[in-house]
């Protein structure tokens, strides 16, 4: 790796060392004529170099490295090493270094000025994490593999993780993988793949008989590697792999809540998003033409609205704020207290197993304090833990990671065919939040009762049995990697 060519580069060797601290230990002098200063959000890099005119002359030249592209600071035998990401094409990023000689009786300033900059460079994020990489193989259109290797792993690399690799084979096989991890030998999971394969994630952690202690000890984050990767979006804010390999090095350990779901005598746990009617119909339906890509989803969706259909179900909520203003209160409110932290003490204090659900399962009785909402004429059922549902589409906006509510969208499925396009055109805008033919609750549980024998119902994009379920919340039951430890990476609702 070489330094850029607008920057100070390594050719400095043939000239007397000369390096100190300067200004509190944020400046080091390299080889005379470079320096590099650590300021509030950047490392500055000035350096001179010789410009032929008609007599030669000295110019500065400068370069500034924002403090989250720092990856790593080393002094070795051969001197100072400073790896960094730096904007490629198409909005990714790739690995870069300054290399500079720091001789031996300079090396205890060096060492000081590196640990201040590692300091500011990570603030609370950990370093060199221990990372279970999982890869989809299918992911991808099939390059899932090859796209980890090129793209993200030179990030993970250069920032000096410990990574693990491995494959996944079959459906469930994270799973599989996760149940019998050991919760001790990795700080985070990350799966290279679309959503499906953090679901089964999250599902493989919550088996193990110290699940409360897994979920909040084992971090999950993604490699957006799928066509939805609304787990990058929401905790990255990008669908770029590298881009999202540097957000997982610097991610924030963030408490984040989980959703038990029953049907029958199993319980599931999702992290994303429950859909029943024409969203999922719109996307499990239209596994025939998959070659479209992501504007499957958009035909489907089209071609069900045109036909106005309906999806009778029983539905039943446990509402706890229904007011649209109060939602958006309630969002504001989080959004300007502290983020979540969750201590290690806490960790360790975790239950044995999954927490005991407080409504029971979908084959209890109905708690009486629950809203019955008309489903005659259901269009849409949604549910969401995250607000992006996929690239440009904030479905959920006042949804927050860790308050212990879901936010359930319904929308009536006799409504005329122009407001039903008119709100698919309102979500790249923000405006679906307040369009006042969408009802929105914030809620804590939910049952829901089918009553066609066949269709779909999705969770976090996987398709489960056409059956009744019950939905309920667990508060900061899992982990994830954020870029922000707080809030997900997406516009909240209009004041």
């Amino acid at each position: 790796m070489t330094s850029p060519s607008n920057g100070p580069s390594s050719n400095h060797a043939d000239q007397p060392d000369s390096q100190r601290l300067l200004q509190h230990d944020s400046t080091l002098t390299v080889a005379q004529s470079v320096s590099l200063s650590i300021g509030g959000d950047s490392l500055l890099v000035v350096g001179t170099c010789s410009i032929w005119l008609t007599v030669p002359i000295t110019a500065k030249t400068t370069h500034s490295i924002g403090l989250y592209n720092i990856l790593d600071a080393d002094l070795s035998p051969a001197g100072l090493t400073i790896t960094y990401a730096q904007a490629a094409t198409k909005g990714s990023i790739s690995v870069a270094a300054l290399e500079y000689p720091i001789s031996e009786k300079e090396k205890a300033n060096a060492q000081t000025w590196v640990s201040r900059l590692l300091d500011l460079a990570y603030g609370e994020a950990q370093r060199y994490k221990r990372l279970k990489v999982l890869i989809n193989p299918f992911g991808g259109k099939g390059a899932a593999s090859k796209i980890y290797h090129k793209h993200a792993a030179p990030v993970f690399a250069a920032a000096r993780c410990v990574v693990d690799v491995q494959q996944t084979t079959h459906r469930g096989h994270a799973t599989e993988i996760v149940e019998q991890i050991d919760i001790d030998a990795y700080d985070a999971i990350v799966c290279c793949s679309g959503d499906g394969l953090p679901y089964e994630v999250f599902n493989g952690l919550g088996k193990k008989p110290n699940a409360g202690e897994a979920l909040a000890k084992v971090a999950v984050a993604m490699v957006p590697c799928g066509s939805g990767n609304a787990m990058a979006w929401n905790l990255c804010g990008t669908g770029n792999v590298s881009v999202a390999a540097l957000a997982i090095v610097k991610g924030l350990r963030t408490p984040m809540d989980l959703v038990s779901l029953t049907q029958g005598n199993t319980r599931t746990l999702s992290f994303l998003s429950q859909s029943f009617g024409v969203i999922a119909e719109s996307d499990l339906g239209t596994d025939n033409i998959r070659w479209m890509g992501a504007h499957r989803f958009t035909y489907g969706f089209l071609v069900r609205i045109m036909q106005r259909t309906v999806y009778p179900c029983d539905l039943a909520i446990k509402v706890e704020i229904d007011d649209k203003r109060a939602i958006k209160d309630h969002y504001n409110t989080y959004a300007h207290n502290p983020a979540p932290r969750r201590s290690p003490e806490e960790t360790a204090g975790q239950s044995k197993g999954l927490p005991e659900l407080r409504y029971g399962t979908v084959q209890d009785d109905l708690p009486k304090d629950w809203e019955v909402v008309p489903g005659e004429e259901m269009g849409n059922f949604y549910a969401g833990k995250m607000a992006i549902v996929s690239k440009d589409t904030n479905f959920f906006p006042a949804s927050v990671p860790n308050d212990g509510l879901m936010d359930i969208v319904t929308i009536n499925g006799t409504l005329p065919r122009t407001t039903t396009l008119k709100m698919m055109t309102a979500i790249p805008e923000n405006e679906f939040f307040d369009m006042p033919d969408v009802k929105i609750r914030k809620a804590a549980a939910y049952r829901l009762v089918p009553r066609q024998k066949e269709g779909y119902i999705s969770v976090d994009g996987e398709s489960i049995p056409f059956e009744a379920l019950q939905a309920e919340v667990h508060k900061g039951l899992g982990t994830v990697l954020s870029k922000s430890g707080h809030l997900y990476e997406a516009e909240g609702p209009r004041p």
